[in-house]
């Protein structure tokens, strides 16, 4: 196994770098406010294939010999090591297959085939892709890309490292908020952050329900969490590996989880603060900052790995929608009115007087489970805060409105 070294990383950046989009850091005035710190985002979703898995996957591909070129590659991913793959393999004129979960994004499925690549769809989880990848595998006769168990792929996703502190904004960098998914990229920055910089604090966040680096620190072992429904996709990975374990362990000051709706929430703010679509893995460092998942970081330099900006459009508006509930500026009620003449237009009257705006309004006359004389009515709303929203459900309540759940 090659040993990965802040020297190794290095050579591979002289080596990738002319491939590579010199994605930009970028101070961001409003979201320092919010986190109270100063924040600087590394915008990885300005990659060609729009994430950092491009560093790694080129690494790999320029270290093949002829023969291995000849013979094709192979991977298993769950859209952005896929994706990145297949672009560069294309430019270098590599044969490539992809094992995706059958149910992924549309958008990656697309992305990864606009570039030549054949792809395979098998399975529910990135896990079931990776067994179903191994097979073909031995079938073909392929040299295998694994997207975080493989020295030359850590190797590669070290190389942002170098571009943050030799950028004029990366002096003095006080603390890096990483995604961890399998673990590659938070072993590959740690290895040469630490090495240049042993003061800086690195921090990996993970989603709650796929959280497989943490227990896998908690156990001393790696450990195949279940599977669960996560908005992050780009990070949900069962299952660690022993090397970026290790080297976590040894080099990384902390883990820490973000949940569904955090993330949601921070994707959103970024869309609405900063104008930049991001994905969902690349959201969860936001959302450690802005939930107080850290400790005390006022004043500090902080630097935010947007990892990535592949997301579904389809998903977008839903992830949006979600994040606002999560913020109080919507919210959901249900209440029940007299069937009569005039009831509904007080109602209306109510939110009017409070200052909400009316997004949608249910008024269940024809059904619901309301007694003969009254009707269901269900209302989203558009909020200031949770505050606001308090102060509705309040003013409901005196005027004599039940609240349903």
């Amino acid at each position: 196994m090659q040993e990965i070294t802040p020297q190794s990383i290095r050579q591979a950046h002289s080596t990738i770098s002319p491939f590579l989009t010199d994605t930009p850091l970028i101070y961001s005035r409003t979201l320092s406010e919010l986190c109270d710190c100063d924040m600087l985002l590394k915008l990885e979703s300005l990659q060609m294939t729009g994430s950092f898995k491009e560093r790694g996957a080129l690494n790999k591909l320029l270290s093949l010999s002829e023969q291995e070129r000849a013979r094709g590659v192979i991977a298993a991913s769950a859209g952005n090591h896929a994706h990145a793959l297949a672009y560069h393999a294309h430019r270098l004129g590599i044969a490539t297959t992809i094992v995706m979960p059958q149910y992924s994004p549309l958008v990656k499925i697309q992305s990864t085939e606009y570039w030549g690549a054949e792809v395979v769809l098998h399975g529910e989880t990135f896990d079931d892709a990776f067994q179903h990848s191994q097979q073909l595998l031995k079938q073909h006769n392929r040299v295998y890309v694994h997207p975080f168990d493989d020295p030359l792929v850590v190797e590669g996703q070290g190389t942002m490292a170098v571009d943050l502190l030799e950028h004029n904004l990366g002096q003095d960098i006080d603390m890096v908020l990483v995604p961890v998914g399998g673990g590659g990229l938070i072993s590959g920055l740690a290895t040469y952050l630490k090495s240049e910089c042993p003061d800086i604090t690195i921090v990996g966040v993970e989603e709650t329900n796929c959280d497989a680096m943490h227990q896998a620190l908690q156990s001393g072992a790696p450990v195949r969490v279940p599977a669960r429904t996560v908005i992050a996709d780009g990070i949900a990975v069962r299952q660690v590996s022993q090397d970026n374990l290790t080297t976590v362990a040894n080099l990384v000051d902390d883990m820490i989880t973000v949940t569904n709706d955090e993330t949601a929430n921070a994707l959103m703010l970024m869309l609405e603060i900063e104008k930049l679509v991001i994905e969902a893995s690349a959201a969860v460092p936001l959302a450690a900052l802005l939930n107080r998942k850290l400790p005390e970081v006022r004043g500090k330099k902080v630097v935010s790995i947007i990892s990535g900006g592949n997301i579904d459009v389809n998903l977008l508006a839903r992830v949006i929608n979600r994040g606002l509930a999560f913020d109080g500026r919507t919210m959901a009620l249900k209440s029940v009115i007299m069937d009569r003449p005039g009831a509904l237009e007080k109602l209306l009257g109510l939110f009017h007087q409070s200052g909400a705006n009316v997004l949608e309004i249910d008024h269940h006359r024809l059904s619901g489970s309301a007694p003969v004389g009254e009707i269901d009515v269900s209302i989203t709303l558009e909020t200031r805060n949770r505050q606001h929203g308090a102060e509705i459900r309040e003013l409901m309540v005196k005027q004599g409105y039940r609240l349903r759940e």
